[in-house]
């Protein structure tokens, strides 16, 4: 597996996320799970403004092999989403933890963000799934 930035927490679904500067959070899927879907050919992202529940669907990504949902790992309120996605859907396999990010947050809870798994304990629930 790739390694897998340490700056990010993760989610078991494979999302991972990013508290910015701002206090903003960055969300996007990883590395792992582009590879796991193969050629992106689809995304369909939440709208600005949308009010999202931490683990509920919020985004669909489609390649050549499936569809699979995205959720989101924190509450929040949608501030932006990544609009080069849906001329470029392929950036997210190019580059999952920089210019493949899907949308940014406003977090209801920044809590949240401590109870999603650091990089170590990510690859290590990769592992145990046996891909």
């Amino acid at each position: 597996m790739s390694s897998l930035p340490s700056d990010l927490r993760y989610a078991k679904s494979h999302e991972w996320a990013r508290k910015e500067e701002d206090g903003s959070v960055t969300v996007g899927i990883s590395d792992h799970a582009q590879e796991l879907l193969g050629d992106l050919v689809f995304v369909e992202l939440p709208e600005v403004g949308d009010s999202l529940d931490a683990g509920a669907e919020c985004a669909v990504v489609e390649s050549v092999k499936a569809a699979s949902d995205v959720y989101s790992p924190l509450s929040g309120e949608v501030l932006a989403v990544n609009g080069e996605l849906a001329d470029a859907p392929e950036t997210i396999n190019e580059d999952a933890f920089g210019n493949g990010w899907m949308f940014k947050l406003k977090p209801g809870n920044i809590g949240q963000l401590d109870d999603l798994m650091d990089a170590d304990a990510y690859a290590e629930s990769v592992e145990s799934e046996g891909h």
